[in-house]
Parts: structure tokens; sequence; C-alpha cells
């Protein structure tokens, strides 16, 4: 090794030590008889001296020589530092220098490789290798490695096979788009990159292998977004003979042990929340419960007072902010421009302040006296000095409005703090979503999750949208970070369900025969979970996205800065593939 200690291990207790050390120069400090030199690799930061009168010339010529980023070697005693750095691991000690080595010379980096970066994102993933040498993002890189290492060891523990699935699949019209990969040796066909390895992780279920995993890459050919990537990973699993219970109680398992050795955090037991209640009171199927201000509906008690906005309304709801009468009309003049954004969509927003005991000031007082206002505030559960948002409109649409509201208001009292986690499951979703676009039902999950079976007599009897799925979802912080069901596993069932999703048995037979072809040869009950392995990084790291926990990540638009993809190819390569070039 070209190196006896790394930057970041050396201690007051190696002092007199003759070392090397090697790395990057992430700052001098030159002040006349003094130089100094801070060196960073991976494992920390240390401080090199350079003393004239006791350093020979020649080492602190080339101290003066080198710049930010250099790469350097260096030799010298571990002495104790006159003015110490508590905010260092190696603040108690610096090494005077005996003898330095310029390695590789570094042109002026474009940003500042410090935590506190002047490089926007653009810039810092076009020199993504210069970014990855900032303490915060290796430090994040490292979370990830420990995750994984940890997941692996949790369900190695449990009797899980680690199995490798193929890259080079099939494509399925349900879901996300597919990213598709010409095939040269049989032209004008076309292989596609995974979205999940389910139907293979199914066949292994059928094959006998009762516990399967694997960190996977996937791939989604889909708009992206801070917790998107058009590549990402997951942890993908499969269990046989089981139930939905056994299934929640191995993966909250899991989660419980990812917190606690990774983060020390002792996660509470999971509560359980069915998808009906959580629409109800959040407006989610992936609420942020780290606070309360639950929907409270307000139909029986604020209609029919002539404000045609309620009276005309499907639903009206509402939440309390507590604490919050104090705020100015500016301030809720901001939350009602906040909601009729676009991407949200709502015409306005009604306010109550509950002032003091009995005494309301509301946007509505015209069609509302104080009595009927005291009243909504009970409903509400309002107390004096707090302020009561209501909403109106269509039901579906409204809930979604005021879960932006609710959340952004959690944003602004200061509720969803980093370092507070809060996990629970959401169980129950519908089986089927009908859209009103293409005019058919669509898997809420996928094709191959199961009915519940005190609902299958709601399949047979047509009434499609009041079946309930097998399925449930891991969420943490208002995030969905796993979600998997129990599965279909006897061909009659699956047949029936791509019917019912609008597949001709021509067409179920070509995308999915071998899977129902495999159900004919003693496929036991099965079901499994794939968690969001990106999204479970960054929410551990305390970050909005998850670009910081991929080495080498894209942009919004999907491409890589750094190498520039993607790119065009050769006409050659085109006509080889039988692709006809423009």
């Amino acid at each position: 090794m070209l190196r006896t200690h790394t930057c970041g291990e050396l201690r007051i207790q190696d002092l007199g030590k003759k070392v090397t050390i090697t790395g990057w120069v992430q700052k001098l400090r030159n002040k006349g008889g003094l130089l100094w030199i801070d060196v960073r690799d991976r494992y920390g930061v240390i401080q090199l001296l350079a003393e004239e009168g006791k350093t020979p010339i020649p080492i602190i010529d080339i101290c003066k020589s080198v710049g930010r980023e250099y790469v350097i070697s260096a030799k010298g005693i571990v002495i104790e530092r006159v003015s110490k750095n508590p905010n260092m691991p190696t603040g108690d000690i610096e090494i005077m220098l005996e003898e330095i080595t310029i390695l590789n010379a570094s042109k002026t980096p474009p940003f500042l490789i410090e935590d506190d970066t002047d490089g926007g994102d653009e810039l810092r993933m076009k020199f993504r290798y210069l970014d990855l040498r900032r303490a915060e993002v290796r430090k994040n890189l490292e979370l990830r490695h420990q995750l994984n290492q940890q997941t692996r060891q949790y369900l190695d523990n449990l009797g899980f096979i680690d199995i490798e699935t193929p890259v080079l699949i099939k494509s399925t019209p349900e879901g996300a788009r597919d990213f598709v990969v010409p095939s040269r040796m049989n032209k004008g066909e076309f292989y596609a990159l995974p979205q999940s390895p389910q139907t293979f992780k199914q066949i292994l279920m059928v094959a006998g292998f009762d516990r399967y995993y694997q960190i996977v890459k996937c791939f989604r050919d889909e708009d992206l977004r801070a917790d998107r990537q058009p590549e990402f990973t997951q942890i993908d699993c499969e269990m046989s003979f089981i139930t939905q219970e056994d299934i929640l109680e191995t993966f909250e398992g899991l989660i419980k042990h990812l917190f606690k050795t990774v983060k020390n955090v002792e996660l509470p037991i999971l509560p359980t929340m069915t998808y009906a209640d959580a629409m109800q009171w959040y407006g989610s199927d992936k609420p942020d419960t780290r606070f309360e201000m639950k929907f409270v509906e307000l139909n029986s008690i604020i209609k029919g007072k002539g404000f045609q906005v309620f009276d005309e309304a499907e639903l009206v709801i509402g939440i309390v902010a507590k604490g919050c009468a104090q705020y100015t009309r500016k301030q809720i003049d901001e939350l009602t421009e906040f909601v009729k954004r676009p991407q949200i969509g709502a015409k306005g927003l009604v306010y109550i302040r509950h002032e003091a005991e009995n005494i309301f000031k509301s946007s509505v007082d015209k069609f509302y006296n104080q009595d009927e206002l005291a009243n909504i505030a009970k409903t509400m559960s309002s107390n004096v000095g707090d302020l009561m948002f209501i909403m109106s409109g269509e039901a579906k649409k409204v809930r979604k409005q005021l879960c932006e509201l609710r959340l952004e208001m959690g944003n602004r009292l200061g509720l969803r703090k980093k370092d507070e986690f809060s996990a629970l499951w959401v169980v129950d979703f519908p089986l089927l979503d009908w859209d009103d676009e293409t005019q058919r039902w669509h898997a809420m999950h996928h094709p191959f999750t199961s009915p519940k079976n005190e609902d299958i007599v709601l399949l047979e009897n047509g009434d499609l949208g009041n079946v309930r799925a097998n399925a449930y979802d891991m969420v943490i912080n208002g995030t969905e970070v796993g979600g998997g069901s129990i599965r279909i596993f006897q061909r009659e069932m699956q047949e029936k369900m791509l019917s019912i999703l609008g597949f001709s048995p021509e067409q179920a037979k070509a995308q999915f025969g071998f899977l129902m072809d495999a159900f004919e040869y003693g496929t036991p009950p099965h079901g499994g979970i794939a968690f969001g392995f990106d999204r479970l990084c960054a929410i551990m790291g305390g970050a909005d996205s998850i670009r910081d926990f991929i080495a080498f990540p894209k942009n919004n638009a999907g491409r890589d800065m750094m190498i520039n993809s993607p790119s065009t190819i050769a006409d050659e390569q085109l006509k080889e593939l039988g692709i006809n070039v423009l």
C-alpha cells in the first residue's frame, strides 16, 4: 500500500508515529511561516503542517505549489495540534511534514467539494465523479451499503435464498411503460427490461423455492420526479405456504431490523390501517402519520344554510390547524392560492378562526351565525386558538386537494421532521380501479393479486368496484416504501382476472400462458412484497430525493449528464437490428 494510514483514523494516541497518508487536497492555508494542508480521502480529513525553520525548504515549495483536489502522498510525524478542532475526529493531531509528493495535479473544480457546495444539480451530475468526493454524498452511499448488508443478513437468517432473475424479458401491456431492447438475431422482435421480477418469482414458488429474495435492478419508462428514476432498485421477496399476516410479520421485522442496526432507531409495532380509512381520514393511501390533523366530514351540519358552494357539493370536509388562529389574512390568502394551483385544482378555501370561547371569525360569516360556527367547531374538535380549513367539491377530488393542504400545513408547522419516523401498513386495497379514459378496469396493484376470499362472490356477481385485494403497502412518513400481495395461484382464477382486465383468451395465453401453464403443476399458495430500496435509503437518510443515494443517477429528463446518455447510435447498428433509419 502507498499509505500506512487513512486520513480519518489517526488519533491522539498515535502521537510520535511516523506515517504515510495519501489523498486529495481539501484546503490550503498559508500564514507566512506556517502552512497547513487539509487532506481528504473516503475515511476523513487530516491536517498537514509545514513550518519554516523545521520543514526543509523544498518541501515547503512543493506545498505552496499544490492546489485543491491535487492527489498527494505525505510522510511525517504525528504531533499534537496547538489549536485543536473539536468538529473533526482527527482534530487533536496533525502531521509534521517530512516528505510530500504530488501524485497527480488537478484542474480547478467547477464547484466546491464541500457539504455546502455551490454546485447546482445539473453541474454536480455532469461532474458526478467530483460530487462523489463530497462527504455528504459518500455517507449516503455508505448508508445504502449498510442497508444492503443488513437486508441480506436478516433474510439469510430466515432461510431466504438469493436467486437472480433475467434482465431481458417479455414486454407486458399492464403497468408502466417498458424499456424495450431490439433483438439482432430475431429481427422485428424485442426484449423488455423488467419492471419487476414478478412472474419469475412466482415461477420460483412453483419450483419449490419457498423463500426467495433479490436486491434487483428494475426499469420503468415513466415521467420522473424526486423519488423516481428510470432504473431503480428493489428488495424483492416471495414466500410460499403463508398468509397475509405472515408476510406483514416477516417484513415488519425486516424494517425494524434495518432501523435498529443502521439508524439505532426502535420502531414501535406498526399499526394497520385499511385503504378506506386512509382515504377517509387523510385523502391518501400513503398517509403521513407523523402528525394528526385528520379530515372531518361536515355534510350533515354545514349544508342547507344558503351557501351554494357547500350546498351543491358532494362532500364538505375540513381539518384543524392547532394554534393557528393568529394567522394573518395574507397567510390564509397564500394557502388559498396554494390549493388553487393547477397541480391541486381547488376552487377556493374557507377558513374559521376560533378566536375565543364561542367567538369565531370566518370567510363565510354571511351564511353562518356564531352558534352555527360553534357547532362546526365542536364537530371538528376545535379549541380556542385553532384555525379550521374547509373545502368542498367532488368527493374523490376534494379529498386529494385537502390532503395537499394538510401536508403543506404539516410543513409550515414543522410537524414533518426528517429525524422522526412513523410507519404503518395500509391494507384492503380495491382489487380493481375503473379508468374513464380507457373505459375499462385496471388492476390496482397488478394482475396477479388475489381477491380477498370473502369478496370472491362480488367478483362472480360483477360488483367489481367493491372487491378488495389481498394487498398491502408499507408507508413511512407519507411515502410508500413497499408493496405486495397474496397472489392468485390457480389457473381458473388467473384467467378470470385477465378477462376482467380486457385480455382475450388469445392475448392472455400469448402474454402469460407460461405462468398459467405452471399453475397446473401443483402451485402452492404464495405471496410477497417489494421494497423501493432507493426510497428507503432516502427516508432513512432524511432526504427528499433518491438521487444522492444512487452513485450515478439521471436527471428529470432521464439523462445521465456525465456520460451524455441516451445518445444516438450509428446507422449500421440500426440496420443490424432491423430498425429503419430515419
